[in-house]
Order: C-alpha cells, then sequence, then structure tokens
C-alpha cells in the first residue's frame, strides 16, 4: 500500500513540476501555488463548478480589462471614450483571446472533455482559460505582476496595436454596402432605453425585411446599432445563397 501511495505521490509530484516549468515558460515567473493555476486550467466539463476554472475566469476577465483600459487610457490621452472601448473590444474578444491563448500554449495545458475540435466550440474554452490563467496569476503574484504579464507578455508581443485600430469595424456601414447590393431593405429601431443611475443603456433592432435579423445594446445609440449590425452580419454570412461582399 505504502508503495502505491508513493507511486502516485511522485506522477503527481512530476506533473506539478511539469506545470509549474510551463507556467514559467509562460510568465516568467516561477509559481507560488501551483494548485491556483491547475483550478484555471480545469473546464467544467471535466468537473463539477466548484472545481472549474468559471470563478477564477470571472476574477481575471476583470483584471485584464482593467489593465488593457488603463495601458489604452495612457496610450491614447487624446482620443475619446468610444474609440478605446471599441479598441478594448477588439483585444479582449472571445476571439483574439483564443488566439492568444494558443500562442502562449495555454490551450495545450488546459484539461477538459469536449470531444469536437472544431474551431467554434474550442475558441470559447481557450478564451476563458486564459482569462482564469490570469485570475490564477493575480491570486497568486498580486496586481502588479499580472499588469505586467498582460502588457508584457500579451500586448506588446502579441497585439499589434496600430493594426488593432486600423482595422474595420464599421458594422452598419458593411450592411447597408450589403443591403444595397442585394436589394434588400433594412432599417434600425430603437425599442428601449433603460437608466443605469446617470447612464443609459439603448436596445436597437436590425429588422431585414421587417423581421428581426439583429439585437444590439450599448451606452450609445450608436454602439448599439453596430452591435446589431454585426450580429446580423454573422447570421448573413452564415446563411445559404448570400452574397455578403463585405469583405
Amino acid at each position: 500500500m505504502n508503495l502505491v501511495r508513493r507511486f502516485f505521490k511522485k506522477d503527481r509530484d512530476l506533473k506539478n513540476q511539469q506545470l509549474a516549468q510551463a507556467i514559467c515558460r509562460i510568465t516568467g515567473i516561477k509559481p507560488k501555488n501551483i494548485s491556483l493555476y491547475k483550478l484555471a486550467l480545469q473546464h467544467k466539463s471535466l468537473y463539477s463548478r466548484e472545481e472549474s476554472n468559471e470563478r477564477l475566469e470571472f476574477l481575471g476577465d476583470a483584471v485584464l480589462s482593467l489593465v488593457v483600459a488603463q495601458y489604452l487610457y495612457k496610450k491614447y490621452p487624446a482620443e475619446e471614450e468610444g474609440f478605446l472601448t471599441e479598441i478594448r473590444s477588439r483585444i479582449v474578444n472571445k476571439e483574439s483571446l483564443s488566439e492568444l491563448a494558443t500562442k502562449l500554449g495555454i490551450d495545450a495545458l488546459l484539461v477538459h472533455n469536449i470531444k469536437s475540435k472544431r474551431k467554434e466550440n474550442t475558441k470559447g474554452i481557450h478564451c476563458d482559460a486564459l482569462e482564469a490563467f490570469i485570475g490564477a496569476l493575480y491570486l497568486d503574484h498580486g496586481f502588479h505582476t499580472s499588469e505586467q504579464f498582460i502588457i508584457d507578455k500579451l500586448l506588446h508581443i502579441h497585439i499589434d496595436l496600430d493594426l488593432v485600430t486600423q482595422e474595420d469595424h464599421n458594422y452598419k456601414s458593411k450592411i447597408f454596402i450589403w443591403a444595397q447590393r442585394n436589394k434588400k431593405p433594412i432599417q434600425f429601431t430603437l425599442i428601449n432605453t433603460k437608466h443605469a443611475g446617470s447612464n443609459k443603456i439603448f436596445t436597437v433592432h436590425l429588422l431585414l425585411e421587417n423581421e428581426i435579423y439583429g439585437e444590439g445594446t450599448g451606452s450609445t445609440k450608436k454602439q448599439a446599432e453596430q452591435m446589431a449590425a454585426k450580429i446580423a452580419l454573422e447570421k448573413l454570412d452564415g446563411a445559404p445563397d448570400t452574397e455578403m461582399g463585405t469583405n
């Protein structure tokens, strides 16, 4: 019995050592509490919610959003809130974070029980794992270290901000081009305005031939329309016999 225990302990110690080495390669920092990172890399498909990375994902998402927001605020002192919000959303969206997780090698460390290897099914769990990893790093080493990791290892190495700021994400313009090309009537309709303290939340529907094709919300009507247009374009892109012509 003691031999069996020693065997499993040795195997566990070896796996912990290998994980610690991988974390050090990714962050440049030796982990103090390896169990935090093990939890960050455990997807809910394999474990109960209490043993999954969901709570760390929540925490890491907040840390990442704050660091990126502060970084952009300092880097672009002359830009307005709308520009900063748009650029942050391009950096921390699911697709971008999924690509970052792959580049860092976090995807290879993730433990899950999802059998499908389709890209659209793995984007979300890779994105979540990166956010949970940041949450673990924050709890293990504090905010300053987490901030330096996000800036030095993500923004400076893997994010081309010049390219990000030049990307055409004017979804409203794209949907109008599509509508003109395909001779389809579209209409944006404001359906709700909510007050959240001193702020407003606008909800807009995009109607295509009087059918709702997209619903968007935002702190301005323009943001809500852009979101609704983005959702509509994604639906149209997946529809058969539909020429997008927006690239």
